[in-house]
């Protein structure tokens, strides 16, 4: 006959049975419950139950209690995993197989995810500092991230500052694509510095004067080098800035001025190109939207029709070529080029930027252009031939049913951009090396010297990236960019404004999180399925449907585009002040005024009015003419006599 403690098992675990169907029973042994190191009101976390290492259960999935609520548990290793959100404080119950846990959690407002970067970018605007903007920026989110775990107000301040730097920092330096974004841009570093002391870059200034003898001209050609190296945006900053900076130089264009150029052609050519290495995230991103909700229809003819509602990219390209012909400017850019032109760049008139093009050349060098133009044309086809390599599809190249010019965009759109970017900077360093040594410019100890230096000249704006990629690592962690969704997608637009309130919510998360990349995946899966949905419910047909879906799917790229603009924590902007030789608190107050230009007149000349079925032949042509308009009315022109140099 059974024991009495044998019964009492055998009834407890029917009691157990008869509440949760098909329930595991655990047995009577302590288990652990591990919640996430950071936790958000309203975000969805996964709450792990740790088991004893001697615990043998069979099944994949479990019933337990949360709060007095039967949940399923799912088997993961050692433990079982459920999801579960927090409102507001509470103390998280859990019960299994008779046996009862309690913990306290502490749930930080999502609100408060926005405080960090804001803080970031005012400190960095109002002091006109960027490490310590960011710094402070970091370390409010990390303190308050301490506070919120049950750590004293001042103790968390102290685990804050550690936490930036063993786990921000540190975690920034280890993503792959962080880690080659440095190491390319050192490389590059090292380059320019070679081809400067062999007398390369010299000769491109004098070949390039041939051509760029006055500001204007200068800033023309530094903006068909943009969009001619369409295919990569960091190449473009780096390879054009870098170019460009001492012809900007010679003929009084300010840094501010190439700055904007640079950075302004960079993204928005390389967002509606064809063959970039963008094109992969960006089908991507659509392919799963268009897979959530059922469209028949690729993401990349998805993405061919929505460059018909591209306002502010092709916009901005548009301002800048008006800008540059009629020569005027407005804001604190036209006092950037007043000065410029009274022989008081940048570099001396607020001594914060190293001068990099004054290096001298090595003795014995010779101003020949083609020491510079080889090792940079070694870069732009090397990362071309890159890109092709690493996305090379045998049965995509062979598929008779698709063109030649989509094999090739696929081809790069599924591209290793990293890797191309990598050995093709390497491949320019080791060029401008044997043309050094080959025509006796400098010896191999004199190149590794000024290569050396070369790659210190990049550690500022280095130091810069780490701390704009923790900022955004740390917005990722807090939900940022789903506080600023919810907010707008709560708002339940009419599908007519959808395009309109997506193009506002892209720019925001941009500017927030400094990233338009990270801004198109966070927001295209949540974006296109509303869109559709709320398209279908106001009883739209399939075409009318179909509009305002291309329409939104150019909206989050635009957006984010803008945002990256405007952001001061920004890699590409960071890069553009990086290889324009540009303050980069002087790049991004000068270029915002611009850019909220161009964003308004995109917002409501293109945007909204194409959203209620105007047709883009139409609105493109007036938005241009608002921007003439607007450079009309805002910008003044330069003195006639200060247009030449000598």
């Amino acid at each position: 006959m059974p024991s009495y403690y044998t019964r009492l098992v055998l009834l407890l675990s029917l009691l157990f049975a008869f509440e949760g169907l098909h329930a595991e029973k655990l047995p009577h042994q302590e288990f652990q419950i591990i919640l996430p190191e950071i936790i958000m009101q309203h975000i969805e976390y996964d709450v792990e139950i740790a088991l004893p290492a001697d615990t043998e259960i069979n099944q994949d999935s479990i019933i337990i209690q949360v709060n007095g609520k039967n949940a399923f548990a799912f088997r993961q290793g050692q433990a079982y995993v459920f999801t579960h959100s927090f409102p507001a404080k509470e103390n998280l119950r859990i019960s299994a197989g008779g046996f009862h846990a309690e913990v306290p959690v502490n749930p930080i407002p999502l609100w408060f995810s926005i405080i960090p970067p804001i803080i970031a970018i005012l400190f960095a605007l109002l002091l006109r500092e960027v490490f310590s903007a960011l710094f402070i920026g970091l370390l409010f989110g990390t303190a308050l991230i301490a506070w919120y775990g049950g750590t004293h107000l001042l103790v968390a301040v102290f685990e804050g500052m550690f936490r930036i730097v063993d786990t921000y920092i540190a975690q920034s330096m280890l993503d792959e694509g962080h880690i080659s974004i440095i190491v390319f841009s050192m490389l590059i570093g090292g380059m320019v510095h070679i081809i400067t002391k062999n007398g390369g870059m010299k000769g491109v200034v004098d070949k390039l004067s041939r051509y760029a003898r006055s500001p204007r001209s200068g800033q023309l050609v530094t903006w068909l080098l943009g969009v001619a190296i369409f295919f990569d945006d960091y190449a473009n900053t780096l390879v054009v800035g870098n170019t460009m900076r001492p012809v900007a130089d010679k003929l009084r264009i300010s840094r501010e001025k190439l700055a904007y150029v640079v950075d302004s052609t960079a993204a928005p050519i390389a967002a509606i190109a064809f063959v970039t290495t963008w094109i992969g995230a960006e089908l991507s991103y659509i392919q799963s939207g268009t897979e959530a909700i059922g469209i028949d229809e690729n993401a990349y003819s998805v993405f061919f029709n929505s460059l018909a509602y591209s306002f502010y990219p092709i916009f901005t390209l548009a301002f800048m070529l008006m800008l540059i012909w009629r020569k005027r400017d407005f804001g604190p850019m036209r006092k950037a080029e007043l000065l410029a032109r009274a022989g008081k760049n940048q570099k001396d008139e607020e001594n914060k930027v190293s001068a990099e093009s004054e290096f001298s050349m090595a003795k014995g060098a010779k101003a020949r252009w083609f020491n510079a133009l080889i090792p940079v044309l070694v870069i732009i086809f090397g990362t071309l031939a890159g890109l092709l390599y690493t996305g090379w599809d045998s049965n995509v190249w062979h598929d008779d049913s698709i063109s030649c010019f989509r094999k090739i965009s696929i081809i790069i759109g599924e591209a290793d951009s990293y890797k191309a970017l990598l050995w093709s900077s390497l491949g320019g360093v080791i060029t401008a090396v044997g043309l050094s040594i080959g025509q006796k410019l400098m010896n191999l100890s004199q190149c590794m010297e000024s290569m050396i230096d070369g790659f210190r000249t990049m550690l500022t704006a280095i130091v810069i990236l780490v701390l704009a990629w923790s900022v955004a690592l740390l917005t990722e962690h807090m939900h940022t960019a789903s506080y600023i969704s919810n907010i707008l997608i709560n708002m339940n637009a009419s599908p007519w404004l959808i395009p309109f309130f997506t193009f506002i919510l892209a720019a925001l998360v941009a500017f927030s999180t400094g990233s338009s990349w990270g801004t198109m995946a966070i927001l295209y899966p949540l974006i296109l399925p509303a869109t559709w949905l709320i398209s279908k419910n106001a009883g739209l047909d399939y075409d009318a449907s179909m509009a305002i879906f291309y329409n939104v799917v150019s909206t989050v790229l635009a957006g984010s585009v803008l945002g990256d603009h405007c952001s001061p924590i920004s890699d590409t902007t960071i890069l553009s002040s990086l290889a324009s030789g540009c303050n980069h608190l002087a790049h991004v107050r000068t270029q915002i005024p611009y850019a909220l230009t161009v964003g308004a007149i995109s917002l409501l000349a293109g945007t909204l009015p194409s959203a209620f079925g105007i047709h883009s032949w139409i609105l493109f042509p007036a938005g241009i003419i608002l921007l003439y308009f607007a450079i009309s009315l805002l910008g003044k022109k330069e003195n006639a006599n200060s247009c030449k140099t000598n």
